[in-house]
């Protein structure tokens, strides 16, 4: 199982969080992942946590400014990238050039999708892994896994229909560790998560909670 940490731009201290989640990772022997704001990425990876970038551009060198590298992030430190999170939209086509830039920079790629069916096409991409997220779950208090578990079953399928290969992560409102083992039983193999940890007045002591159960 795959944790997932998104920091968004929320006001943490991305190194009190990364340094956290290296530890509980180490502890655990899951799997944990932190996705700081590019600025922060090197400074997170030197940690030693698992670190990801926020979103990669569909772009190669040359005058692109304002935009971000692929190689750039990997060369801070990065491992993975999301790419079209519900805050970052992108159209098909960019999606798709987004996953091959990445992958030319050596980058594991997770796409984020609404729904199955966007699942579905997404897979198709040849992505590392997919992300189901409803947007009107997103910050809530209440998981998807709970309050709608088939859009979790059927995004498997979706995905597993067209290339068994790519994973399946759930995200929205995940902040507990029985909401992992509910993600985990529905058949993801991950987790994304922010404000749950990112607002926290100890992420440490939620991040323990949410692999607990999983370890």
């Amino acid at each position: 199982m795959f944790v997932l940490v998104n920091l968004k731009t929320y006001p943490c201290d991305p190194i009190d969080v990364a340094a956290a989640a290296a530890d509980v990772a180490d502890d655990s022997g899951v799997r944990v992942g932190v996705a700081p704001q590019a600025t922060h990425i090197e400074a997170v990876a030197q940690t030693g946590v698992e670190t990801w970038a926020q979103h990669v551009d569909p772009i190669d060198y040359g005058s692109n400014t304002g935009h971000t590298l692929a190689e750039t992030v990997a060369e801070a430190g990065a491992e993975g990238t999301l790419i079209n999170h519900s805050e970052h939209r992108l159209k098909l086509a960019d999606i798709d050039a987004s996953v091959q830039a990445a992958e030319r920079a050596g980058l594991e790629t997770c796409v984020c999708a609404n729904n199955p069916a966007q699942i579905g096409a997404a897979a198709a991409l040849g992505p590392d892994s997919v992300a189901v997220e409803p947007p009107e779950l997103i910050g809530g208090d209440v998981s998807v896994a709970s309050a709608d578990p088939d859009i979790v079953t059927d995004a498997v399928d979706a995905a597993a229909n067209v290339d068994e290969s790519v994973d399946v992560f759930c995200g929205a409102g995940i902040s507990t560790g029985d909401d992992v083992a509910a993600a985990e039983d529905l058949g993801a193999t991950g987790v994304l998560l922010a404000s749950g940890v990112a607002k926290a007045d100890d992420p440490r002591a939620v991040l323990e909670d949410l692999v607990d159960p999983v370890a």
